[in-house]
């Protein structure tokens, strides 16, 4: 492993000037033709991919509530999900199926895979994103019941390290009346269900 280049530390810099070091560093030249503009580029991107720091999750599903007299399960499945892994800032990526019994509320169906969207635009662990997922709509709309499975590929795990590239990784959270047997079951077996249309 080559020697990092002793640079000082650039106290108040600004992200794309970060970049710039971060380069350096890496023994790259930034002012080269294809890395000029890399610093900025790299600096809206993680903007991008981190925006939901500055996004409110219970206010996304408040915008939308509506009173319906209906207590089955409400099931979105397969919404696609691209999140950062905290470790080493490399993406993990893969679909989100989240389900929910009404007490009285549902949520607008766009809203769904919006939270799933806040939650992921964080560095996060895939752990973490579940439970979050599933503790805001339990604490939202008080359901009688709230499920999230994550099913997921880590770039941490397939280019680097033990380099496993067939690996995914699922993460569930049965809060309510999904911690009983039968609905957890049921909800498993519908999101693994393939309608007409092959969706």
């Amino acid at each position: 492993m080559k020697d990092l280049i002793e640079i000082p530390t650039l106290t108040g810099a600004s992200f794309e000037e970060l970049a710039r070091e971060m380069l350096i560093r890496l023994g790259e030249q930034p002012d080269r033709e294809g890395l000029a503009k890399t610093p900025e580029r790299y600096a809206q991107a993680l903007q991008y991919f981190t925006k939901g720091y500055s996004e409110d999750p219970e206010q996304i599903l408040k915008g939308a509530l509506f009173s319906v007299d209906y207590d089955e399960m409400v099931i979105v499945k397969d919404i696609e999900m691209f999140s950062l892994c905290e470790h080493h800032v490399l993406p993990f990526f893969g679909k989100v199926h989240v389900a929910y019994i009404p007490k009285g509320k549902v949520i607008g169906l766009s809203k769904v895979p919006r939270l799933v969207e806040v939650f992921a635009r964080r560095l996060q662990v895939q752990e973490r994103l579940t439970v979050q997922i599933a503790e805001t709509i339990q604490k939202t709309i008080q359901p009688l019941g709230v499920g999230v499975v994550i099913e997921a590929r880590h770039l941490c795990m397939m280019m680097r390290g033990v380099e496993k590239q067939h690996s995914a990784t699922v993460t569930s959270s049965m809060l309510g009346a999904f911690r009983a047997q039968q609905t957890r079951q049921e909800f498993l077996s519908l999101i693994r269900e393939k309608n007409g249309n092959g969706i």
